[in-house]
């Protein structure tokens, strides 16, 4: 019987000979796939189908071409891999968690599932996964809280607060049993375990319904504000600067001393602590219910990505013989930043810059060297995408690059999980789209047309594989 090898050692043996651009990120039920002219996202809605939307991509070559200047295209693609996995975020909150409409309802189910909508598709492939996924509530598509499939959303809402309140006096939270369980955890916090739209546009019902009412884009579709979204990304920000920067710094500062009395040390520790406490919300997060399916879907990515490499036909059963590691995924990226980090900040002389200021010890030494670390972040995130996109990428053979990779490799195996055939089945349907624009687009320029510019034509490699956190 042969050897069975590992994810790890299989991803880089068994890389495939088409290296595609296409890259892609792991959402809420769903994958959203990105290539050279355009994005897609595909969803899993609690009928079983398949919700799939696709959006150009906006060319920013022709007026901003330093923009891809070489450490400069590492930040870009950073922040455009930021935007745009919000918006996809968005997409997938909206479908994966919608409320099922009220059976009596003809004409609102006909609605849902007309097949003249552009956007809702039915499953691309004869896979008995999306049944499965429809009615097995092991494997759950929405929160059980919203009510029993079948009843109507908006009294199921109204008496959430009740039911939720009831669940509470029922049993309190126990350090004893339940500490060590995110879910129940968070749960005694008082935060949404779960990552659903708690109160959507069909939540709203009698006269004030227009009221509440989320705003809906050109196409019907309901859609969060704009401003909601920068406060959310802005929050996110925050919180990573906080997690990542502030507290690593801070507890440095209590073990080492500080800065200026051994700078290498105080970066190293600095160092390992930051990669420790993200090793470890990776670790936390990847327990609750919602996160394992997301990493599911991240896996899906991997393995659909994988199959095109290879030349085969994107079905279920061919990419799920794949690995669900990959060697151009973007958590290599967000390891290597950190790795990056403690050398830049290390030969930084900020020694100097602390002795010229007079800046005096504690808090406000402390406040500079935070400050610096956040200004030098731009510089960090360009060397490490330089490194592990463009060079990693391009040299997939190179021992050098196997090595450089370890550790992002590893941390695949807290942000990956095996997907069953339903999810892949929505990366494949992502993927589809996206193939399908680029094939159109060969063709147009085949026949004499104007294909639209494109921001990643001739950079096709530079984006991250994906951005799962």
């Amino acid at each position: 019987m042969a050897e069975q090898r590992s994810d790890l050692a299989r991803a880089f043996s068994e890389d495939g000979a088409l290296k595609t651009h296409v890259g892609g990120q792991a959402l809420i039920e769903g994958i959203m796939m990105r290539g050279k002219y355009n994005w897609s996202v595909a969803v899993r809605e609690p009928d079983g189908g398949i919700y799939v939307e696709e959006h150009d991509l906006a060319s920013g070559r022709a007026k901003n071409g330093w923009l891809h200047w070489p450490l400069v295209r590492g930040c870009r693609a950073m922040v455009e891999s930021l935007v745009l996995g919000y918006k996809a975020l968005e997409i997938a909150a909206l479908h994966a968690f919608a409320e099922e409409l009220e059976s009596g309802n003809a004409e609102g189910a006909g609605e849902v599932g007309s097949s003249d909508s552009p956007a809702r598709s039915d499953s691309p492939l004869d896979c008995p996964a999306r049944a499965e996924l429809a009615t097995d509530p092991s494997r759950p598509l929405r929160s059980s809280d919203v009510g029993e499939p079948g009843g109507d959303g908006g009294r199921e809402l109204e008496g959430l607060g009740a039911r939720l309140a009831e669940e509470g006096e029922e049993g309190g939270f126990s350090w004893k049993d339940d500490f060590g369980r995110p879910d129940v955890v968070i749960d005694a916090l008082g935060a949404q375990a779960r990552l659903e739209v708690v109160e959507g546009p069909e939540a709203a019902v009698g006269p004030e319904a227009d009221a509440v009412a989320a705003p809906e884009g050109e196409d019907g579709e309901p859609e969060f504000g704009k401003r909601e979204m920068a406060v959310s990304m802005v929050l996110g920000l925050v919180l990573g600067v906080v997690l990542f920067i502030v507290a690593p710094a801070a507890l440095t500062n209590l073990v080492v001393g500080e800065y200026d009395a051994n700078p290498v040390l105080w970066n190293i520790v600095d160092g390992v602590l930051r990669v420790g406490v993200f090793v470890f919300y990776l670790w936390l997060i990847g327990r609750m219910s919602d996160i394992k399916r997301m990493f599911g879907y991240h896996g899906a990515e991997h393995k659909t990505i994988h199959c095109y490499e290879h030349g085969l036909p994107l079905t279920p059963e061919n990419a799920r013989s794949f690995p669900r590691l990959h060697v151009r995924c973007g958590t290599a990226f967000l390891i290597m930043v950190m790795i990056i980090a403690i050398f830049v900040y290390t030969v930084v002389p900020l020694n100097a810059l602390i002795g010229a200021w007079g800046v005096p010890d504690g808090a406000p030494k402390l406040a500079l060297v935070i400050a610096v670390r956040i200004l030098l972040m731009p510089v960090i995130a360009g060397i490490s995408y330089e490194i592990t996109v463009k060079w990693a990428g391009s040299h997939p053979d190179n021992p050098l690059v196997k090595l450089v990779l370890w550790p992002g490799m590893q941390m695949q195996y807290l942000t990956t999980n095996e997907p069953d055939d339903g999810q892949i089945e929505c990366a494949i349907a992502a993927m589809q789209k996206v193939l399908e624009r680029e094939e159109a687009e060969d063709a147009k320029a085949k026949a004499g047309f104007d294909a639209p510019a494109t921001a990643g034509a001739n950079d096709a490699a530079e984006e991250p594989a994906s951005a799962t956190a």
